[in-house]
């Protein structure tokens, strides 16, 4: 699909100029199957490039959980025409920025340069996603690195209260394992194990190869195929398709002496991330606990001086998602923290929203859109993952116009739709001697 090229401004009716944000998108499938996403930024120097795997962490076997993350760093280490110290040179004489991640249903490799440096960042890219080595004694340098980076996490209060309440929240399905794996799995990989999901997952019907800058489409597809279009199609692909889980309510206590405040997670089941009423939900989080103008900011931390800390958070996935409350406080003012969270989740499900803090809300919502596709890697990224996710590409005018229509009656109704207390799930990280929280403690 294409759009029209250039921006055109335009009056509004308040007399602010209004600048058309219609994007320049274009895709090729490859004739082995590979999709190739570009968007034309005429206005930027850089150009970004990402190599999208449409599988991550929860399309693990239990016995080779954190696999994805390990070929993500294995694949750094060396390809069949250069070494890691080679490749770190030469994304530096760039001046380019390569990088990568993994998250529970992706993992993306990509790299940022000015655009007269495209083709040898292509080249660079291409390389060690398609050729690595992994060589024996590489495998078992990262493995010792990987263990150092567990531990590193299960040190970081932060981190470790999200993943005892993921765990638990989804406790049998691969969506509540850990990315990284654990000691066990990761000590079990081994070069053949990492040729084989590399085999499988680096596929071109599961990769997305996305680019954003000053590009012209054909010619980049062209430079694209030659280095992708070899790339034969795997006979068992790992494609992602999934029972959605079912989230378990639970209250999880978990004592941990050396921390000076009480890390609070307490979350409900969310619709997934394609869901229609998905703004509504935004809004809904920025109300809730979304900016330093958000209820829970406001009540907890400014009015009652409770918490340093305290903000929501959407987490939406394919076919489920969760909507999280996160705040870290004393024991002693750890309860008041949750009950006042349980009473603007029931002040949401009970009173209709003020139409000045919707219209805020809808305004803060607007410009973190906006101003979140203004750099070559966030477009490059935004085209990835609205592909993945939604098969179509939204513009900004159309997705600012849903944000627009949703009413304080549509995110009452949601609110009373998640914030149920049989549904709630509570995790406390801390020193908590001797406390005890039930499901009755869970009612405001």
């Amino acid at each position: 699909m294409s759009a029209s090229a250039s921006p055109i401004d335009t009056l509004s009716p308040e007399g602010r100029v209004v600048r058309s944000t219609t994007r320049n998108i274009r895709r090729t499938v490859l004739p082995n199957g590979m999709l190739v996403l570009t968007e034309r930024m005429s206005h930027v120097n850089s150009l970004s490039m990402g190599v999208w795997i449409n599988s991550g962490s929860r399309d693990e076997l239990p016995a080779r959980n954190g696999i994805s993350h390990f070929v993500e760093h294995m694949v750094f280490k060396g390809t069949t025409s250069r070494s890691a110290q080679q490749i770190a040179r030469e994304v530096d004489s760039m001046g380019g920025n390569l990088d990568a991640f993994t998250s529970k249903e992706n993992v993306c490799f990509s790299i940022k340069v000015l655009e007269e440096k495209a083709e040898p960042a292509l080249d660079v890219l291409s390389d060690l996603v398609l050729h690595p080595t992994f060589t024996a004694d590489d495998v078992i340098r990262e493995q010792g690195v990987i263990l150092e980076e567990i531990k590193m996490d299960e040190d970081n209060p932060d981190y470790l209260v999200n993943e005892v309440f993921t765990q638990k929240f989804w406790k049998g399905d691969s969506l509540g394992r850990p990315i990284l794996g654990t000691a066990e799995t990761v000590s079990s990989f081994n070069q053949e194990i990492l040729f084989h999901e590399h085999a499988r997952r680096f596929a071109p019907q599961t990769m997305v190869f996305s680019a954003a800058g000053d590009l012209e489409h054909d010619a980049f597809v062209e430079r694209v195929e030659r280095r992708f279009g070899s790339v034969s199609p795997h006979l068992d692909p790992l494609m992602a398709s999934h029972t959605p889980p079912v989230a378990r309510p639970h209250i999880t206590l978990k004592r941990k002496r050396s921390l000076e405040q009480v890390q609070i997670c307490l979350g409900v089941p969310a619709p997934p991330v394609n869901d229609p009423r998905r703004y509504g939900l935004y809004l809904m989080n920025t109300i809730l606990g979304g900016g330093m103008s958000s209820r829970l900011f406001q009540t907890i931390r400014e009015d009652r001086g409770l918490a340093y800390s305290i903000y929501s958070e959407m987490s939406p996935f394919r076919d489920t998602g969760s909507l999280c409350v996160y705040a870290g406080a004393s024991v002693e003012k750890s309860r008041e923290v949750v009950q006042l969270t349980l009473k603007e989740l029931k002040r949401l499900t009970s009173e209709a929203i003020p139409k000045p803090e919707l219209d805020r809300a809808k305004d803060q919502l607007r410009s973190n859109i906006v101003m979140g596709l203004e750099s070559s890697g966030s477009r490059m990224a935004n085209l990835a993952r609205q592909q993945m996710y939604y098969g179509r590409f939204f513009g900004v005018d159309e997705i600012v116009a849903d944000v627009d229509r949703v009413t304080t009656e549509e995110i009452q109704a949601l609110a009373q739709e998640l914030f149920q207390p049989e549904k709630l799930a509570l995790t406390m990280l801390g020193n908590l001697g001797a406390m005890r929280v039930d499901r009755a403690d869970l009612v405001a």
